[in-house]
């Protein structure tokens, strides 16, 4: 098991996932690696800012508001040796440049690693309009992408890493809001692994992103009423890792997949997949059930779009009355 952060740490420290963009690619850049960012006028917000303020200011590009561009830009630069990051938000960095994407990056194979932060419901009173509930299902379905969702500050600076060390495209997943810490600042992550953070005999909770504090806080609450529950983070949704969630579906027998994310195409789907081919068990998914996002602070939303863990419990309690029924 992956080392997690002591509870005074995960009590007392919250940062953003976006957070460890820049730093980390400041990080990169100083130990030698080539890599460069490709922004599109949210240097700020993505945080790659932090790239040029360490010293490595010939390594940003600003495209300005022009997200087909900054991919473009991304392939071309990764052909000349580069490892190149592209920020922006995910509403933007993977909807408006999904042609790009597909036909530059992915058919390809370049060594480009989408990276955009503000994705899900995190990013709050910006509303609908810009919270991307279907960037996981769009990046999972491209041939070659991998995709990885983490869940805090250290988790996301492990997924960066790991992308400028893959080659090829590779899909990171960031957010807005400060979230509390889940993981030791020196986690040491795989690209198709699967991490199980509490073990139990009665369901399979399997989570990523934000959801994984909900989901271990929906774990207290179950063990108070008697339900172990063990809880899996998916930090890799693609490739995903089916031998470690398979072995917990036939020892549980049941599962529920929480994500900030709709539930089409997304994790929940993986799993589900996973699942009907290699253990068919009663699956319940938490999730944003097919419709936009809306304007409103990001506690507020995980309750309203019930993707807290009190929605993680009750979709427990349903798993568990289905075994045996399937």
């Amino acid at each position: 098991m992956v080392k997690l952060a002591s509870p005074e740490a995960a009590a007392q420290t919250k940062k953003a996932t976006r957070a460890a963009l820049g730093a980390t690619l400041a990080e990169l850049a100083d130990a030698g690696v080539p890599v460069v960012a490709v922004d599109a006028d949210l240097t700020g917000s993505t945080t790659t800012k932090k790239l040029a303020d360490a010293g490595h200011a010939d390594r940003l590009f600003n495209c300005g508001i022009a997200e087909q561009n900054m991919v473009d830009v991304a392939a071309g630069l990764s052909l000349a040796g580069n490892v190149a990051f592209t920020g922006s938000f995910a509403v933007f960095g993977t909807g408006r440049a999904y042609d790009q994407i597909r036909n530059t990056v992915c058919y390809s194979n370049l060594n480009v690693k989408i990276a955009p932060t503000h994705a899900g419901i995190s990013v709050g009173p910006d509303g609908g309009s810009h919270q991307m509930l279907e960037d996981v299902a769009l990046m999972r379905g491209l041939p070659g992408m991998r995709v990885l969702v983490p869940a805090d500050f250290a988790a996301a600076r492990a997924a960066i890493k790991l992308a400028a060390a893959t080659p090829g495209p590779v899909y990171v997943r960031m957010g807005r809001a400060a979230v509390p810490c889940v993981y030791d600042d020196d986690v040491e992550l795989e690209i198709g692994r699967a991490y199980v953070l509490r073990e139990g005999t009665d369901v399979t909770i399997v989570a990523n992103g934000v959801e994984i504090r909900e989901a271990l806080a929906a774990a207290d609450a179950l063990a108070a009423e008697g339900i172990a529950a063990e809880v899996i983070d998916a930090f890799s949704v693609k490739p995903l890792d089916g031998e470690t969630i398979a072995a917990s579906l036939a020892k549980t027998r049941c599962a529920v997949v929480a994500e900030e994310h709709s539930v089409n195409g997304g994790l929940g789907s993986a799993v589900c997949e996973l699942a009907a081919e290699a253990c068919p068990v009663p699956v319940e998914r938490v999730g944003v059930r097919d419709r936009f996002g809306k304007s409103g602070e990001f506690e507020e939303l995980l309750a309203y779009f019930s993707i807290d863990a009190a929605a993680i419990v009750d979709a427990v309690k349903k798993a568990v009355s289905r075994k045996g029924l399937c």
